[in-house]
């Protein structure tokens, strides 16, 4: 599977997917782990978590997908939602925590 089958396939399959450098439990960058802190901080328990540093394909096919320059990239019900800095204005304003449980559910 090349990496643009790969990417719309994990994003289609799960509720919510982070493309990250590391991984949840070892961010490789600030941004990436401020992303998994607002994600714990909206009480994510179904989070799939895509290390971009372990496949180079991979790190370039995501920026190109949602034609989004920077990882981390959260996605929400198959849905780009952005990085950590619209994640963290999304999560201050209630907006994010709102996404959450409708992705889970569906």
């Amino acid at each position: 599977m090349d990496a643009k089958a790969f990417i719309r396939k994990t994003v289609t399959e799960n509720p919510i997917v982070l493309f990250m450098k590391g991984t949840a439990e070892f961010p490789q960058c600030g941004f990436s782990g401020r992303a998994i802190q607002i994600l714990k901080s909206c009480g994510v328990r179904n989070l799939v978590t895509v290390n971009v540093l372990e496949d180079d394909e991979v790190r370039q096919a995501v920026k190109e997908h949602a034609n989004w320059p920077t990882i981390p990239q959260l996605y929400i019900g198959g849905e780009f939602v952005g990085g950590s800095d619209i994640m963290s204005e999304m999560y201050q304003s209630g907006e994010l925590q709102k996404l959450i449980p409708q992705a889970a559910q569906a």
